[in-house]
């Protein structure tokens, strides 16, 4: 069958070209919450096209332009989400082209004329900073001692909300005072470390835990269904007390108002250089994939990463 025809037989059914298209983005080693995050998006973008009786093959600017009106004026989503959207779609697109199924990508010019943080990353803000002080002011006014332990954790480990969130109790290291997360294709160095402060939080926090007695391993369980802590829930369980602080505007369009669970990880970044960490420490605590070809001769001693770690990381008072 010529391309024109099978285009014609395969874009009426969108919901299963999107599917194929997850299945390629597994097949290409792609983590469960990018998928995810495309799957809704493209099931956003599917609905408005129905509504307009538009199929994927039909899309150009003028549709676009009317899909980019609805999420920014009709459904006020905010600006980073906006940029998810069209993320998305482009690489859905990059995939019928890829497949043979489409010709073009309309997606990409529009995103560089529509989009102003794709066209220039510079004139993207940056992202929510606190001090050492302000940390110290947030956790310290958390009196769950499973929030105020996520909080800790995410702060003096900055690891990913998924890598949190899949951690089991007997992931804890406590003769070194180290955790190793799952594997995700994301991450390189799967051990961090954590210090008195953490220590104190979480053992706390598990005094609780053993009382609620969960039948799973999860180290954080949430308290309704004594199930492994979910995304939404400990998106909320953090940006809560952030916002009661003033550190989270949601009204604001401004994404330096906005405090997410990431911003733990740029805080320990941050801070880490700041307190004097060499740039190949602080990648490595982070996790970061290596890229360059040199990067595979850069052994650092786990002992003197971890006194470093000790050595740069802040004091919350806890």
């Amino acid at each position: 069958m010529e391309m024109e025809g099978l285009s014609q037989v395969l874009v009426s059914d969108l919901k299963t070209l999107v599917e194929e298209f997850c299945d390629d983005c597994r097949l290409r080693n792609m983590t469960a919450e990018s998928i995810r995050r495309y799957k809704s998006c493209l099931s956003i973008f599917g609905a408005f096209l129905r509504n307009k009786g538009v199929s994927i093959k039909e899309v150009d600017r003028q549709v676009l332009k009317e899909f980019l009106q609805h999420i920014r004026f009709d459904r006020r989503v905010k600006e980073k989400t906006v940029e998810n959207y069209f993320s998305s779609m482009s690489a859905f697109y990059d995939y019928l082209i890829f497949e043979d199924l489409l010709k073009m990508n309309p997606v990409a010019p529009f995103r560089k004329r529509y989009l102003r943080s794709y066209k220039d990353d510079a004139n993207d803000p940056g992202r929510k900073l606190l001090t050492v002080e302000e940390m110290s002011l947030m956790v310290n006014s958390i009196l769950d001692p499973r929030d105020r332990a996520i909080a800790v954790l995410f702060a003096k480990t900055g690891i990913r909300r998924n890598e949190l969130l899949s951690l089991d109790v007997d992931n804890i290291n406590w003769v070194e005072y180290s955790i190793t997360l799952k594997r995700t294709p994301k991450r390189s160095n799967r051990v961090v470390f954590f210090d008195d402060e953490c220590a104190i939080a979480l053992k706390r926090w598990l005094k609780v835990r053993e009382k609620l007695n969960p039948r799973t391993l999860a180290l954080f369980v949430s308290y309704q269904s004594l199930r492994r802590f979910d995304r939404n829930g400990l998106y909320t369980a953090i940006v809560k007390y952030a916002t009661s602080l003033g550190f989270h505007k949601p009204d604001s369009a401004k994404l330096e108002d906005h405090f997410s669970p990431h911003c733990f990880r740029h805080w320990f970044t941050t801070w880490l250089r700041r307190n004097g960490m060499p740039r190949e420490f602080v990648k490595e605590l982070r996790g970061d994939r290596r890229k360059e070809a040199m990067d595979i001769y850069d052994h650092i001693d786990r002992e003197e990463l971890r006194r470093a770690y000790l050595t740069c990381i802040p004091n919350l008072g806890i």
